[in-house]
């Protein structure tokens, strides 16, 4: 049974992975599947969603990114399968907000 992959090469021969490249904005989910040569990097698979949606407004070279929520470098190789996922900026540090939280509840019961 083939599936069909946005981004694949036409008659290619060449061993290849399936990977999917995910941002989320808050609003929306975006969910871009590749199909990438074996030995493609986390950055390449990047670059080729890019390609994908060119109109979409994802922060593509400064986002952290990772493997199904761990964090990994735009170096390293993903497996088949793999769903690469870039992350957006926290609104608030958590630990801050937490520490903020502690102080209000302080005052509040004195």
């Amino acid at each position: 049974m083939s599936e069909s992959w946005p981004g694949k090469a036409p008659q290619s021969t060449l061993p290849e992975k399936k990977c999917v490249v995910a941002y989320g904005d808050g609003a929306r989910q975006y969910l871009w599947r590749l199909a990438l040569p074996v030995g493609a990097t986390i950055g390449e698979a990047i670059e080729a969603a890019r390609r994908q949606a060119p109109d979409v407004e994802v922060p593509w070279d400064t986002a952290p990114v990772g493997i199904f929520g761990d964090p990994c470098t735009r170096a390293d190789v993903p497996a088949d399968g793999d769903r690469i996922e870039l992350y957006r900026p926290l609104r608030d540090d958590p630990r801050q907000r937490r520490r903020a939280q502690s102080v209000g509840r302080a005052k509040a019961n004195k």
